[in-house]
């Protein structure tokens, strides 16, 4: 079986200058595919709606759905509520403290048990996400045919069997069309489909520049395991940091979760601001995870509408400040691990939460 090293030999590393072009700002009316698992939960479909809502200043090439699942949560869900249950989970136990405890306590409490939650598989999250994009599209009074394509339904299992999709097909077309410039992925979930491109066409990374939020900043010294879309697939998420492709990373944590939005924001700015607005309250009034959590009193709290940095990133340069560094390696432990005689890497070490969610604001009042 071939391993990540042998997959990388494939790659022919980009002239420094070409990679410092690829990573500096983009030019007007840049090329844009949106890659993302947009059922998950409710931010995606703020990003796709602002992306679509902002077609004077983006190409939109198209937009391809990517597989999810909280199967990985599903043991530790499980073990934890049967801990709970039989009294052995106590505070003291770190076997049960940590990231599924507070989740077990919350459902225990609401009356339910591990059994009351769905955990899709990927091929599931991907035919959802696939049906959400449609709505969001229709929302936006924008036409999807030929716009909207059906990705992975599985994450990559080896280097040797890239995932073929309509979706990895589009990203290798889009990226080759090199008379036409760069073409800018942005990912807003796992890989799978980015993974699969790269492998099966190798020669594409000096014309695409893969936009990606995920994870802890590369300096931070915690385990990514929190990551959504890193842990699922991490054969993709590795095979980005180590193949040279332009890479500009948006941290979650730290960064992207400082774009929370509350009720009465919501309220004013978003609801009645046509259909598309409409629909982004029912999400929020209706969020899935608040059920799947057992959130309580969420009508008080705030929401993080994470996936929108990418969009913010390719529109304006103050909305999220970024610096020039290497790209880290992840290690089996889902660490970073630094090296200063790596490729070049852009990432984000901030966002102008506010001035991001007036561009936002400013979009849906004037599609009201």
């Amino acid at each position: 079986m071939t391993t990540l090293q042998e997959a990388v030999q494939r790659f022919t590393p980009l002239d420094p200058e070409l990679m410092a072009r690829r990573l500096g700002r983009p030019g007007p009316m840049p090329r844009v595919i949106i890659d993302t698992d947009t059922a998950n939960e409710i931010d995606d479909q703020y990003a796709v709606a602002w992306a679509l809502l902002s077609q004077d200043r983006l190409n939109i090439e198209g937009v391809t759905a990517a597989p999810y699942s909280f199967l990985h949560h599903r043991d530790g869900l499980y073990e934890a509520v049967a801990a709970l249950q039989t009294g052995s989970g106590t505070d003291h136990d770190s076997k049960f403290v940590g990231p599924f405890a507070g989740w077990a306590k919350r459902l225990l409490a609401d009356g339910r048990t591990a059994d009351d939650i769905e955990f899709v598989t990927p091929d599931v999250g991907e035919e959802r996400s696939y049906e959400e994009i449609l709505r969001v599209f229709d929302a936006c009074h924008v036409a999807h045919e030929g716009k909207v394509f059906h990705g992975s339904p599985a994450h990559l299992s080896s280097y040797d069997a890239p995932v073929d999709s309509d979706a990895a097909q589009f990203i290798i077309k889009q990226a080759r069309k090199r008379e036409d410039g760069p073409v800018y992925v942005l990912a807003m979930g796992a890989l799978p489909n980015i993974g699969s491109a790269l492998l099966m066409a190798p020669d594409i990374i000096d014309n695409l520049v893969v936009v990606w939020t995920s994870g802890f900043p590369s300096y931070a010294p915690f385990c990514n395991e929190p990551s959504l879309n890193l842990v699922q697939d991490q054969m993709s998420s590795r095979l980005l940091f180590e193949c040279g492709v332009p890479h500009v990373y948006l941290p979650g944590y730290h960064v992207g979760a400082q774009l929370t939005i509350s009720r009465p924001e919501m309220e004013h700015f978003v609801k009645g601001h046509g259909a598309i607005g409409d629909y982004l309250w029912h999400l929020y009034t209706n969020n899935p995870l608040h059920t799947k959590y057992a959130i309580s009193q969420p009508e008080t709290k705030t929401w993080v509408i994470w996936d929108i940095i990418n969009v913010a990133w390719m529109l304006d340069a103050a909305y999220v400040p970024t610096h020039l560094t290497t790209s880290p390696h992840l290690d089996e432990a889902l660490y970073w691990q630094k090296d200063p005689s790596r490729h070049a890497m852009l990432e984000a070490y901030d966002v102008a939460r506010d001035a991001v969610f007036e561009d936002l604001y400013d979009r849906l009042a004037k599609n009201g």
